[in-house]
C-alpha cells in the first residue's frame, strides 16, 4: 500500500471532476482503502460552475463529503490524524473583489493540510472547519 507521503509526491495534475480540489482527497481514500467516495460523480462536470452546482446540490462541501464518506463506513472525528479527510478554508482564486476563500476537502498531513490547486498539490497550514472523517 502506498504511504500518504508517496501519494502526495505523485505528479497530480488538475482536471475538473477527476483530480480537482474535491476529487484529490477521494483519490487518496481510494488509494488507502480501495473504496472511492467520488465514484458516482467522476466525469459529471467540466468547469467551476459544474463543480459548484454539484456542491450546492448537497448543501456544500461538508455535506457532500459527509454523504460520500459516511455511506462507505468512514466515521466523523473531532481530532483528524495523518491521512484523514477534513474540510478547510483555502484561497481558491481571485475575483473583482480580491481573493476568493472557500471551504474545500483536504488531507491531514502532520500539522498541515494537503489540497489540490490548479498549480498542483499544496501542503500548508489552513484553517480547519471542524469537519473531518477517519480514513482507516
Amino acid at each position: 500500500m502506498m504511504t500518504l507521503k508517496d501519494y502526495l509526491a505523485l505528479p497530480h495534475r488538475w482536471q475538473w471532476s477527476f483530480c480537482d480540489c474535491t476529487f484529490f482527497p477521494c483519490d487518496w481514500v481510494q488509494e488507502a482503502t480501495g473504496r472511492d467516495p467520488g465514484a458516482d460523480w467522476r466525469g459529471t462536470y467540466d468547469d467551476a460552475a459544474g463543480a459548484q452546482a454539484l456542491l450546492d446540490s448537497y448543501g456544500g462541501p461538508e455535506r457532500l463529503a459527509g454523504f460520500a464518506l459516511e455511506r462507505l463506513g468512514f466515521m466523523r472525528v473531532q481530532q483528524p490524524i495523518d491521512g484523514d479527510i477534513g474540510i478547510v478554508r483555502a484561497m481558491t482564486g481571485f475575483d473583482a473583489d480580491g481573493a476568493v476563500v472557500k471551504d474545500i476537502p483536504a488531507i491531514r498531513f502532520g500539522p498541515l493540510w494537503a489540497v489540490m490547486s490548479a498549480r498542483g498539490v499544496q501542503v500548508k497550514k489552513l484553517e480547519f472547519t471542524g469537519a473531518a472523517w477517519r480514513i482507516a
